[in-house]
């Protein structure tokens, strides 16, 4: 069952035309010009509930203004959104405790107070019952370890710190859908982990709705299972993300590890169709190919007629590959089933 229901959105802004310098603001004052910015442009978009979903496309896209429409935030130029069954925009209380957002570059910290005064403010403004309150204050104080800084003002905590405690205050009051835009931006590997890993734990455990926009396409891989690409206001791709991958990666990569050097490793696979032999170091060798030539149990199949395997390993299709070729309009995608209507993008949908 859909929880968020998107019916032809559109978003519109009037952009006023200036001339430059101090003789073109003075004319504006006159005689105005302006030109409309069309931020999102026709999308039709529903998601279930428990669903993890990317919703990825490059910069001026219309990611965030969708996000922001589907909080109350913005209020569309034409067409619908109910967000569990409330329309946003005109029922913004109602939508506000329903939902959590994380906006990587804002908070809602309070910035001179210590954070846990911050959190103990948004229980009372989310009307959270103490019990549920200290429950969750506890789970996240564990999984997000905020206890070295709780006591803290915002305007003195790291901005991974900071990204944690908005994690954290987003989630407070168990809402049924989070919205993360950019959450992870600028912070470390280690932080980026433990963000991730929290995220997919409250999905798994609360059966939290998730709606993801980043450019980390990390992120995407560790989080979500759906991808949805935008590109100039319009939904151009709408796919089950695995099946993306296992559709249009061709090219895989393991890496052996051998007892001994095999030194005619060269000619021994020229046989191979579409095979590369990279980063070779005495015993340590990689092996790139087109799976779709030929399978990586050929390919160690082969090598171990050469040698004893002590350790291997195969990388997984990324999923980068797939989104740069779709935004650079490479993309083959006669292979996956269409249904309905296309459009001159190319818009598709994927069922496994």
């Amino acid at each position: 069952m859909s929880i968020i229901k998107v019916e032809s959105l559109s978003k519109k802004f009037k952009q006023a035309i200036k001339e430059p310098g101090l003789s073109g603001a003075v004319k504006h004052l006159f005689t105005q010009k302006y030109h409309q910015k069309v931020a999102v442009d026709e999308i039709n978009l529903n998601i279930n509930k428990g669903e993890t979903v990317a919703y990825v496309g490059p910069n001026g896209a219309g990611k965030s203004t969708t996000i922001k429409m589907l909080t109350g935030i913005l209020v569309p130029s034409t067409g619908k959104i109910t967000v569990d069954g409330l329309i946003p925009h005109k029922e913004r209380i109602e939508n506000a405790k329903n939902i959590g957002v994380v906006f990587g570059q804002r908070t809602q910290l309070w910035w001179d107070i210590p954070v846990i005064e911050s959190l103990s403010l948004l229980k009372d403004i989310y009307e959270i019952p103490e019990q549920i309150y200290k429950e969750n204050l506890d789970k996240f104080v564990e999984l997000l370890g905020l206890g070295d800084f709780l006591h803290l003002p915002a305007r003195k905590i790291s901005l991974g710190q900071r990204m944690r405690a908005d994690l954290a205050a987003a989630l407070l009051h168990n809402p049924k859908i989070l919205f993360l835009d950019e959450p992870t931006i600028g912070l470390d590997i280690s932080v980026k982990e433990r963000i991730r890993k929290f995220i997919k734990e409250m999905n798994s455990e609360q059966g939290t709705t998730i709606m993801l926009t980043t450019h980390d396409l990390d992120d995407i891989e560790e989080i979500c299972e759906r991808l949805v690409i935008i590109d100039q206001g319009r939904k151009i791709f709408d796919g089950d993300l695995q099946a993306v991958k296992d559709a249009f990666v061709r090219e895989r990569t393991i890496h052996f590890q051998m007892k001994n050097t095999i030194k005619s490793l060269n000619k021994n696979l020229e046989e191979l169709p579409s095979v590369k032999i990279e980063n070779i170091h005495e015993s340590r060798f990689s092996i790139s190919f087109d799976r779709f030539q030929v399978s990586a149990g050929e390919i160690s199949g082969h090598v171990m007629k050469y040698g004893e395997v002590i350790d291997f390993r195969i990388d997984e299709p990324k999923i980068e590959n797939v989104i740069k070729k779709v935004y650079d309009g490479n993309l083959n995608l006669g292979n996956l089933e269409k249904e309905g209507e296309t459009s001159d993008k190319k818009e598709i949908f994927i069922h496994c």
